[in-house]
């Protein structure tokens, strides 16, 4: 969504509940080596809203948003993804503190509170602040900001629990200037309070997620399980002013530790974009749009123990710009689509310590 965002690796969770809202669903990819699942003719998913960053989760038959808009943040509520942009927009909180700008909210459930993460601030003041409530369109509390470890510029921070521990991840920088966004983990002993230190889990190294520089940037992770239980963070790499602006994979190998950057795999290439050049081998490029990227798993409660299994699609989110329209953050959109999970897939990697392959379960996503 900015000018500045972050190295490698991926991961696989099981799954433990399954959406039950009504879609339209395929029959699955199950293996690489498959044929893809034939290309829909319909038109792409645009939703009516010009927006940028999508989070939105599942709340019984009712399908939460939350939208950084106005100086401040507003949710919106419906009965499907496609309802969404027609739905009232509700301003949870306004910027009354000058806090600056206000980028990419992420609303998570945490023991049946409301949790709206989000990054405020002007140039390298960048922070992530918290809001929570008991319900998902009133009753914010005031932001506190999050006491990430050593205090550094950082956004589209999002929390989730794995192997029954909270944790936080985000984008930022190593130092005090602008080189690089890299994606950070750090334990959380409760939903606004960091623990420990922070651990890089990627760098934008690869050739095909530098691209577009200037910084080179990972950014915009997501958490969910495989059906393996294994965990991945999906992420979006290359510049978020450009075409090139795509999501990858991280995939933390079965028994691995989130906090060591070795156990994660990295997907090699995009697994979501417009430019077959960036592409993993065997994922095809979009028909529809240039750029997606900053997506969005709608699972039941936000939760990734409620991920999908193998075989039908799911429900995503993902901003981007209609193809034959001129590239810019003004023309993005809200769109919607679908995800399946894509099993026997190798990540590789060299010159690095541990296993230079891993297999396990990716992901295909779907305009």
């Amino acid at each position: 969504m900015r000018l500045f965002r972050c190295f490698s690796g991926l991961g696989a969770l099981a799954l433990a509940g399954l959406l039950t809202a009504p879609l339209s669903l395929s029959s699955p990819a199950t293996a690489q080596s498959a044929a893809p699942p034939a290309r829909e003719a319909a038109p792409q998913g645009q939703t009516g809203l010009r927006a940028a960053d999508p989070s939105v989760l599942r709340v019984g038959s009712t399908y939460v948003s939350v939208q950084s808009a106005d100086g401040g943040i507003v949710v919106r509520q419906a009965a499907s993804t496609d309802a969404l942009a027609s739905a009232p927009a509700r301003k949870v909180w306004s910027d009354t503190r000058d806090r600056g700008e206000v980028w990419a909210p992420e609303i998570v459930m945490d023991n049946g509170r409301y949790y709206i993460y989000f990054t405020a601030g002007r140039g390298p003041a960048h922070r992530m602040y918290v809001i929570s409530s008991a319900a998902p369109d009133s009753g914010y509390s005031a932001e506190t900001q999050l006491a990430l470890p050593d205090g550094k510029w950082a956004i589209d921070g999002t929390l989730f629990t794995f192997g029954g521990q909270r944790w936080f991840v985000w984008s930022g920088w190593a130092g005090d200037t602008n080189v690089e966004q890299n994606l950070y983990i750090a334990r959380m002993s409760s939903p606004t309070t960091p623990t420990g230190g922070r651990y890089v889990i990627s760098q934008p190294r690869e050739s095909w997620e530098r691209v577009v520089g200037n910084p080179f940037i990972n950014e915009s992770p997501e958490a969910i399980k495989d059906p393996n239980g294994q965990l991945h963070i999906t992420y979006s790499a290359n510049g978020s002013w450009s075409d090139q602006y795509c999501i990858a994979d991280l995939r933390l190998r079965a028994g691995g530790d989130p906090t060591y950057v070795w156990d994660w795999y990295k997907s090699n290439g995009c697994l979501f974009g417009s430019n077959r050049t960036t592409m993993m081998p065997g994922w095809d490029p979009t028909l529809y749009v240039n750029g997606p990227g900053h997506h969005t798993f709608v699972l039941l409660n936000g939760d990734i123990n409620t991920s999908p299994p193998a075989g039908p699609r799911f429900p995503l989110m993902f901003h981007a710009v209609p193809k034959g329209t001129p590239y810019s953050w003004d023309n993005r959109y809200w769109y919607t689509g679908t995800f399946a999970w894509w099993g026997n897939t190798t990540y590789s990697r060299s010159n690095v310590p541990g296993a230079n392959t891993n297999t396990g379960w990716s992901i295909k996503f779907f305009e």
